[in-house]
């Protein structure tokens, strides 16, 4: 029997060589009964403005400051930021074992839309485009200040993910030093000849199995050592290091890819799909960075149905990530959605 068909029938372990880390994958486990914890079902927002939303146009936001009445994007200071500009220089370490210090930076958040109702999968195709430009004018004008080496955009969406409020919109957090993820990855990239991700993406093209939907500038794939039940990663087919290198075009097929793979999502379980999705792109240190390649990855957590998440819990956090559905069968089931949200094939 191929080995293909074997690690579709028995444990196995995967190599994620973006972070240098294993996981588990238990396919057998895929038809066990379910008698854990059952989450509400989400419902589509219905409104287009509400009064008592902070993000919503002309509202007053918690922090005291009143939106304008804006029409498109609308970029803003967080009022309760995680990093802050002005945080004074400090830093402790007692034999290397009691290590910290003080990081300053820059959080802000992007409304995609002044309507409550929509979210990245409902929007116009345009209206995408404009969240893009903003996104591209975002790491232009962070990366710029010399004491910001990385600019890190990422939405929440959903009440299961954290967010805090429904309005579509996303954050952006400009550090002062490199996150976490961000370093495993770019020492992946640097320690390999070629490219890491171009290399990759020439072997799913070739098999084909994991593909979920492309068009001449992007591909969305299931990525093999991917983690979460319908986890994604778009990867740029020609190789750039951030946004800001984006060719005429590009940016709206990032803007055509990002809608229909959430439209998908979306689609999987005729619900608001909840997910974190974050772009990873060059450091803004300085460095050139040219061996990085731009990407996205989309961590959903819905595992059987809109009511049934997977939890990280037990050996996943005492030894290392485990999935029961292998990626192959994630992205099929993906891939065999329609590009059309299910809301308008109702109507």
């Amino acid at each position: 029997m191929p080995a293909s068909d074997l690690l579709a029938q028995y444990p196995h372990r995967r190599f994620n060589p973006l972070t240098r880390e294993w996981i588990l994958v238990s396919p057998h486990r895929a038809k066990r009964p379910w008698h854990g914890q059952v989450e509400k079902h989400a419902e589509p927002a219905s409104v287009r403005y509400d009064p008592g939303c902070y993000l919503c146009p002309g509202n007053m936001r918690a922090g005291g400051h009143r939106n304008p009445a804006y029409e498109s994007t609308f970029v803003f200071d967080n009022d309760f930021p995680a990093l802050l500009p002005d945080a004074q220089e400090a830093a402790v370490d007692e034999s290397g074992l009691l290590v910290a210090e003080t990081e300053r930076g820059i959080c802000r958040v992007v409304c995609f839309s002044p309507d409550h109702s929509l979210s990245v999968s409902r929007l116009p195709r345009e209206s995408i485009e404009d969240v893009v430009e903003a996104w591209v004018e975002q790491y232009n004008e962070l990366g710029a200040i010399p004491w910001i080496r990385s600019v890190q955009i990422f939405e929440n969406r959903g009440d299961m993910m954290g967010a805090s409020n429904p309005h579509p919109h996303c954050q952006i957090w400009a550090n002062s030093t490199l996150p976490g993820e961000l370093s495993k990855e770019l020492a992946a990239f640097g320690g390999r000849g070629g490219c890491l991700l171009c290399d990759y993406l020439a072997i799913e093209k070739t098999r084909r199995a994991r593909i979920v939907l492309e068009n001449d500038a992007f591909t969305v794939v299931a990525p093999f050592w991917a983690v979460w039940p319908f986890e994604t990663l778009v990867i740029s087919r020609r190789h750039l290091s951030a946004m800001d290198q984006f060719e005429p075009g590009e940016r709206g097929a990032l803007a055509d890819v990002l809608k229909r793979i959430t439209t998908r999502y979306d689609n999987l379980f005729e619900t608001p799909f909840p997910y974190t999705m974050g772009f990873h792109q060059r450091p803004t240190d300085g460095g050139a960075h040219d061996g990085f390649h731009f990407h996205a990855h989309f961590y959903p957590p819905l595992l059987r149905s809109a009511a049934v998440r997977k939890f990280m819990v037990g050996y996943e956090m005492l030894g290392n990530p485990q999935r029961d559905i292998t990626a192959e069968s994630a992205a099929e089931r993906l891939g065999a959605l329609s590009d059309r949200h299910y809301l308008e094939t109702a109507r």
